[in-house]
C-alpha cells in the first residue's frame, strides 16, 4: 500500500502522526534560515612579530549581530584577497557570544606568505594610475548552530565584506 494511500484510509495513524510532526518541525526551523547575516566591519589592524619572511597582523574585526537571537560562536576563520588574488589568510580559537542587536570585537591573527607580499608588490606598481585596490575579506563564524541563527545547517555564521581600498596619492611636488 502506498504512502498516501494509507493516509486517506487512516490504516497508519502512526505515519500520519510521524508526518505531521516532520512539516511541523520544518516549519519552526523556516525562520532561522530568514535571520539576517552577520555584518562584519574591520576595526584595526596590529602589527605583530613574524617569522622568516611572511608578514603578520592581528586583524580587530566588529561583528555585529542584527537579530533577535544571540550568535554562540567557537572560532573564526578569515581570508583576504587584495586585486582578485589571495593575499593573507588566518584562524582563531577565540569563542563567544554576539548578542542579539549587540556586537562584539574579534581578534584574528592573519599572516601574508611572502610569495603573497612579492606578488602583489608587483601588481600594485599597475594599480597606482587609479590608486584603488579592489579587496574582499571572507570568513565564519564556527559554530554550526548558534543560538538560533546560522546560515547553513553546518558551517556556522559566514561572512563577505568587500569594495576598494586607496593608496595614498605619491605626487611629487617640483620646485
Amino acid at each position: 500500500m502506498s504512502f498516501f494511500r494509507a493516509l486517506r484510509f487512516g490504516r497508519t495513524p502512526g505515519l500520519a502522526t510521524t508526518l505531521a510532526f516532520v512539516v511541523l518541525t520544518l516549519n519552526g526551523c523556516a525562520g532561522m534560515f530568514g535571520s539576517e547575516p552577520v555584518r562584519v566591519n574591520v576595526a584595526g589592524i596590529d602589527p605583530i612579530d613574524s617569522q622568516g619572511l611572511e608578514v603578520r597582523f592581528n586583524v580587530k574585526l566588529r561583528v555585529q549581530n542584527p537579530n533577535e537571537s544571540a550568535i554562540n560562536f567557537d572560532g573564526v576563520s578569515l581570508d583576504l584577497e587584495l586585486n582578485g588574488k589571495p593575499f593573507a589568510s588566518g584562524v582563531s580559537n577565540q569563542s563567544g557570544v554576539v548578542p542579539r542587536y549587540g556586537e562584539i570585537i574579534v581578534n584574528v591573527p592573519l599572516t601574508v606568505p611572502a610569495f603573497a607580499a612579492v606578488r602583489q608588490a608587483f601588481a600594485f606598481a599597475g594599480v597606482t594610475q587609479s590608486g584603488q585596490i579592489p579587496y574582499i575579506l571572507r570568513g565564519k563564524l564556527a559554530g554550526g548552530f548558534s543560538g538560533g541563527v546560522t546560515s547553513g545547517l553546518v558551517g556556522g555564521n559566514r561572512f563577505i565584506d568587500q569594495g576598494t581600498l586607496s593608496l595614498p596619492a605619491l605626487g611629487m611636488a617640483l620646485p
